[in-house]
């Protein structure tokens, strides 16, 4: 379940990207291009899963592939482990965008 992203895994993949962070860390890191943006965890530790599910739906719910990323990759751990279980395609980003960051990967100011 645990997929160590690339550069390339990120620009040639059929993979539905959702950054699973808050918006504070959007903005203060930037977010990997074309990913959905989808709070799970609030700043307070509080989370919605039924309307996390519900967003997940709409990019095409259990008939594609999708990637949770956040800061480290624990917190999309948890995630992804939990949608498996509700039957999703789903991977959980490891070492988040500090992996990709750290590897020079360039990530797009986040405009939201």
């Amino acid at each position: 379940m645990n997929v160590y992203p690339d550069k390339e895994m990120l620009e040639n993949s059929d993979m539905k990207i959702v950054d699973i962070r808050t918006p504070g860390e959007w903005k203060q890191t930037g977010i990997v291009p074309g990913c959905t943006t989808v709070t799970f965890f609030d700043e307070t530790g509080s989370y919605d899963a039924e309307g996390f599910l519900k967003a997940m739906d709409a990019l095409g719910g259990k008939d594609v592939e999708i990637g949770l990323i956040c800061r480290t990759g624990s917190r999309t751990a948890q995630i992804a482990s939990f949608m498996a279980q509700q039957g999703y395609n789903v991977k959980n980003l490891a070492g988040g965008v500090m992996k990709l960051m750290g590897e020079g990967y360039e990530l797009e100011p986040y405009k939201g």
